[in-house]
């Protein structure tokens, strides 16, 4: 049983690296393996809690320098400053309505239908926005303003409905808002530092009495799996961004889609 767990903690580890920054909704990932794994019982939503953080922390590794940098000149220097600024106006629309229908939505909307359904239209809305996309007028994210800051934190909203995607709707609302591709990347990098950190504290301080030392060993293999797998997406997922679109992951969402949908009609016919 103990080897089981530990493989079921590795899957679902990678799968949260390897989604958690692509558009493709990490979340609804975790909601539909943890369901095949049938790892979708209350220990099984701490241990995605857990495992989050190690995907965020693999995030402010490969940005280490650029945080020490913020860190360490906030107090004198004007684009260190208009970068927090920005990260705090696009964490406020998610934080709020976060914190007043977090009951709500877990409650209701974390299934494996609602994320398919979420997965299909998130990837129409990539087809759409990748053949209309206005013209780029802010290259970098040094020359975001606070409004688009405050756009893309409440596109960010969006993804509070399981399947969506939070990189999906904070990159391509970035790049409906006039950001280049690689600008929204990094802008939604950074703002899962503080959007992740908020969320697992507070699904942790809720989830407190679920958590035992009996299960470190289940939370270590996730957690460690997570970060090297989410290191690895982030490297890749800059790569990518500078030479291609993101229509494969709107037909990969689609497809996915289609066959959750079709299993979950199998599963109720049987």
């Amino acid at each position: 049983m103990e080897l089981m767990l530990l493989f079921k903690a590795l899957i679902l580890g990678i799968v949260e690296g390897a989604t958690e920054f692509l558009p493709i909704s990490s979340t609804g990932h975790l909601i539909v393996v943890g369901d095949l794994l049938h790892f979708n019982d209350g220990r099984g939503k701490v241990f995605e809690i857990v495992i989050q953080l190690g995907a965020i922390l693999a995030v402010c590794w490969e940005y280490r320098r650029k945080i020490g940098q913020v860190a360490t000149s906030v107090t004198v220097d004007k684009a260190s400053q208009r970068l927090l600024l920005n990260l705090f106006l696009a964490f406020l629309p998610a934080a709020l309505l976060g914190l007043a229908f977090h009951h709500q939505i877990t409650t209701y909307l974390f299934s494996p239908i609602t994320v398919a359904w979420a997965l299909i239209v998130g990837g129409v809305a990539i087809l759409v926005i990748e053949r209309w996309a206005p013209q780029v007028d802010t290259p970098t994210m040094d020359g975001m303003d606070w409004k688009h800051a405050l756009k893309i934190g409440l596109a960010q909203a969006l993804a509070l409905f399981p399947g969506v995607s939070r990189a999906g709707a904070t990159i391509l609302g970035g790049m409906v808002f006039g950001l280049s591709r690689q600008a929204a990347t990094e802008f939604s990098f950074f703002l899962a530092i503080p959007v992740m950190f908020a969320a697992t504290i507070f699904d942790l301080i809720n989830s407190r009495g679920l958590l035992a030392w009996s299960d470190f060993s289940m939370f270590a293999v996730g957690f460690v799996t997570a970060f090297f797998a989410a290191l690895i997406a982030v490297k890749s997922l800059l790569r990518y961004v500078a030479h291609h679109d993101f229509r494969p992951f709107a037909w990969y969402r689609l497809v996915l889609g289609v066959l959750v949908m079709g299993w979950m009609a199998w599963r109720l016919s049987r």
